[in-house]
């Protein structure tokens, strides 16, 4: 399958437990499609995966599968242990997801040739494209052009979520995802299908419109600027929970070790979505 569009990394809802919602994981999934996500992508650092069990995760990419109404639903199975990795991307596929999303391995820095032995029997254990996501920053570990070549020779590695946001180029065999939401416009001006966002949550029609609208896309882009930038301002989804939060979607709060974004952030973020139109001022 082509994968592409609005892909939208969705926050895991808890409840007062801190708990998975299941309720208002089915409602939030329904919302996000019907307000420009083409798809989403469950359990990724948005979503909080590296505090979710596997049969959290599970459970998330079974709701999703059966709230998209065939929308594609991507699961987040990689890990810096690849037994762990095979195993998880084997049972998201018997649970019906269309795609795996699988990250370069942390913290044990693997050299290039584990790299790709890592990719290669993570795809082995599904049909499904795998998509590569090489994010720097949180797994110090970067993938460097050359070597996405090599990943792109495995059967089915169809995609990479490229959240390093210098030396863009457009591999062969490899359809480029913009992961990061300052990234979007740029990747599809290189011939990116989409990317795997965040501030879709909350401007999802106006990115939509990026790729639909190409002669307005850097107009729209400026136009979320503020809302793109404040989904920034702290650790990753503290932000996204905060403004969803304000615009009366029950999402629940973070687990340890995230916190709630502070006073000061939370007035940004609140100045940002009404700058935007899309919360009003008080």
């Amino acid at each position: 399958m082509a994968l592409g569009g609005i892909l939208t990394a969705m926050v895991t809802p808890f409840d007062a437990e801190g708990l998975l919602d299941e309720d208002a994981t089915a409602r939030l999934v329904r919302r996000l499609l019907d307000n420009g996500s083409d798809g989403l992508v469950l359990g990724g650092s948005t979503g909080e995966g590296s505090t979710l069990d596997d049969e959290e995760k599970l459970r998330l990419f079974e709701i999703a599968v059966a709230e998209a109404g065939g929308a594609p639903i991507v699961a987040t199975t990689g890990s810096n242990d690849t037994r762990h990795s095979v195993e998880l991307t084997e049972r998201a596929s018997a649970a019906g997801v269309d795609a795996v999303l699988v990250v370069t391995p942390y913290y044990n820095k693997p050299n290039p040739r584990g790299i790709v032995e890592h990719f290669r029997a993570v795809a082995g254990a599904t049909d499904r494209p795998v998509i590569v996501y090489n994010i720097p920053s949180r797994c110090v570990v970067d993938i460097p052009n050359d070597l996405m070549r090599e990943l792109a020779e495995i059967e089915n590695v169809s995609a990479v979520k490229q959240a390093r946001d210098h030396d863009l180029e457009p591999i062969e065999g490899l359809d480029l995802l913009a992961g990061n939401d300052d990234m979007l416009a740029r990747v599809l001006d290189l011939g990116g299908p989409g990317g795997i966002l965040v501030a879709s949550h909350l401007v999802g029609p106006e990115m939509r419109r990026m790729i639909d609208e190409p002669e307005r896309r850097h107009e729209l882009e400026e136009q979320i600027a503020d809302v793109v930038r404040a989904m920034a301002l702290t650790t990753n989804p503290i932000p996204v929970k905060c403004a969803m939060a304000m615009l009366g979607h029950d999402v629940g709060g973070l687990r340890l070790p995230l916190v709630e974004a502070s006073e000061e952030e939370a007035a940004e973020i609140r100045s940002a979505l009404e700058r935007h139109g899309v919360l009003a001022a008080v």
